[in-house]
């Protein structure tokens, strides 16, 4: 009977039917009320043809409106507006007919029937909606009574859109959810009661955990770079609560939020710091109209370097990137949210000399923003010519070229592992850094790929950005500990005291775009990291996010320092110092200079190394190039003890 009950709706003439019995009852009760239940002289009156007439008028006026269409179990009080707004027109229009035809017609006039429709207005009225608001009742009820397991929510908040969520879940949870009540800071509305939920202060959590053993909380996550937010989220995350996020209003389907929308809280939006404010007139002006070339496009920063100057308005945007199946999910992504951009796809490899200077030659880029290149330190570590041939070779093509074509800005997006190298990957990066650099200072220029004896001094600036680890970029530790997690572990961290800077893929590169904006060429530009992060600390949030116990249901294994890897990284070196800029994240390093010529001599004779030598070879000349260059927990350490 119960599932029948829950799985089965009644036919809308029943419905209907149902109105009809009410509203005529209701009308009898207010003629019996006004004629003070006279039950003989009511009958040998006009009380059939009143109650016929009010019979056939209620019944198109209910048809019209449309009430026995809905499904009174989800009766809401846009239903109750409805019921409303139809008794009134019932009684407006039975009125009408009474007092312009039947009155005048049969001469009737046994009762004051204006009194009748008032009485009965509130009468009907308020069945109508006891009706509605009881069998949804009833509705809930059953469905609490049979369903299993129970999950109780929380909801951050205490305004509209806290409401919906509560509606949402109410109505979508078939009885499994219960709402617990609203979680707010704001003391004008703490300990009051908002439909029918106590309104809880934040710092009720803890008590409120133990008294109602809340399951989730639900946070609007356009809320979650709120302070007290987070807090209150960190909270729920050492309780043992499952954090959900709800997207904004505005991609709510049809106004509505369903429940597919609401998302487990991912670690990323934990770690989110206040959002940076850039300049965007300026930013405007030096990307409006040009032509910009993007490599290394498909990746996770370069991919999001060309979403957000899209926004800017380029005349063109040329993206290169050897990866065909990224580069082609990211082309039917911005083919979908910008089909107005001039977009050009160029697969290719930025060793490829060859294949750059078509690019070039085809596309005259205006600014170029590096950010192709090979990051895995481990890999690399044990492939060190791929990473002279794409990190060193690959840099110098594309500046030399840009030199070439008379590019106006050559951003290159650097690592925080070129500070004081452990391995390949970070030296291969500052050595990519220290040609750069070098390219501000020459005069003339000497090309070494054309007959053209000299140059003019460049016009291009060349500038380079350097920031650490990017939360949820492709092959970092978040994405690996999820997949581990979700395996059901365990998690593997290296050391239980290693730590990393972390940034937002967005937060990264709007710090890029800024400092290649304020640049004028020569400058290399470090970035505010925040706070270094603990690893093993990352691994057991993320952990309890998911509703686990650490040690308990997911294990952290320690496996050891990787090939070339460090305990901690550094945005700069003993030696260098920082000039501040006009942004407080942004500040410039002062780094020693290196002349243009010997550093082209210098990169010459590692890639003959990397072309005719062995890999010994080649690191002992790049430690010669970058002496600050010291190997941990590589092969490559017997040369630091040589030197």
């Amino acid at each position: 009977m119960k599932v029948f009950l829950l799985n089965k709706s009644l036919p809308k003439w029943i419905i209907l039917l149902i109105d009809q019995v009410i509203t005529s009852w209701s009308f009898a009760f207010a003629f019996f009320l006004i004629k003070q239940f006279e039950f003989t002289t009511i009958l040998r009156g006009h009380f059939f043809i009143y109650l016929g007439i009010y019979c056939v008028v209620s019944l198109i006026s209910f048809y019209y409106m449309r009430l026995h269409t809905g499904l009174i179990r989800y009766s809401s009080t846009q239903d109750i507006y409805r019921i409303f707004t139809a008794v009134l027109i019932c009684s407006l229009a039975y009125g009408l007919v009474m007092s312009a035809v039947i009155v005048p017609v049969y001469n009737i006039h046994s009762v004051n029937i204006y009194l009748v429709l008032l009485v009965n207005f509130f009468v009907s009225s308020g069945l109508l909606i006891i009706l509605r608001l009881g069998a949804k009742g009833l509705f809930y009820f059953i469905k609490r009574s049979t369903t299993g397991k129970k999950v109780t929510f929380l909801i951050y908040g205490s305004d509209g859109n806290a409401i919906l969520v509560k509606d949402a879940l109410e109505t979508s949870g078939m009885g499994k959810f219960i709402v617990a009540g609203f979680i707010d800071d704001n003391p004008n509305k703490v300990n009051k009661h908002i439909h029918q939920k106590k309104v809880y202060h934040v710092d009720e959590l803890e008590k409120l955990q133990q008294k109602v053993k809340v399951d989730k909380l639900v946070v609007m996550s356009e809320d979650l770079k709120s302070e007290a937010r987070k807090r209150t989220i960190e909270s729920c995350v050492e309780l043992g609560i499952k954090v959900l996020t709800v997207p904004p209003t505005s991609q709510w389907m049809s106004g509505y939020l369903h429940m597919n929308q609401m998302q487990d809280l991912k670690i990323e939006d934990l770690l989110q710091r206040p959002p940076i404010v850039i300049e965007n007139d300026k930013l405007s002006a030096d990307l409006a109209g040009k032509r910009v070339l993007v490599t290394g496009g498909a990746g996770s920063i370069g991919s999001e370097i060309v979403r957000q100057v899209l926004s800017y308005g380029p005349e063109m945007i040329i993206i290169c990137d050897q990866a065909e199946t990224p580069l082609h999910d990211l082309q039917l992504e911005i083919e979908e949210t910008h089909p107005e951009a001039n977009l050009q796809i160029c697969m290719g490899d930025i060793s490829n000399f060859n294949r750059m200077y078509t690019i070039f030659n085809e596309y005259a880029p205006q600014v170029v923003y590096h950010a192709a290149a090979y990051k895995h330190v481990p890999m690399i570590e044990s492939n060190p010519s791929e990473a002279i041939m794409t990190n060193i070779l690959g840099t110098k093509n594309l500046a030399d070229l840009s030199l070439t074509f008379d590019v106006e800005k050559f951003v290159m997006v650097s690592t925080d592992k070129a500070v004081n190298p452990t391995n390949i990957m970070g030296a291969s990066k500052r050595i990519a850094e220290i040609y750069i650099q070098s390219l501000n200072s020459i005069n003339p220029v000497k090309s070494d790929y054309y007959d053209t004896d000299e140059r003019e001094i460049p016009q291009t600036k060349f500038i380079t950005t350097r920031f650490g680890n990017v939360l949820g970029s492709n092959g970092s530790v978040i994405p690996r500990f999820r997949s581990q997690i979700e395996k059901g572990g365990p998690i593997t961290v290296t050391h239980p005291d290693i730590t990393r800077y972390f940034m937002t893929i967005p937060e990264a590169v709007q710090l890029v775009l800024e400092a290649g904006t304020m640049g004028n060429g020569g400058e290399i530009f470090i970035f505010d990291m925040g706070q270094p992060v603990r690893i093993v600390d990352l691994a057991r949030k993320m952990i309890k996010l998911a509703g686990r116990v650490p040690e308990q249901d997911i294990k952290i294994v320690f496996t050891g320092l990787r090939p070339g890897e460090k305990l901690f990284e550094e945005l700069l070196s003993v030696e260098e110092k920082t000039i501040p800029t006009h942004h407080h994240k942004i500040k410039i390093s002062k780094v020693r200079k290196y002349t243009y010529d010997k550093v082209v001599l210098d990169i010459k004779e590692l890639l003959m190394l990397n072309k005719e030598s062995t890999d010994v070879e080649v690191v002992r000349k790049m430690k010669g190039m970058v002496p600050e260059f010291k190997s941990k927990n590589s092969k490559y350490e017997e040369l630091d003890l040589a030197n």
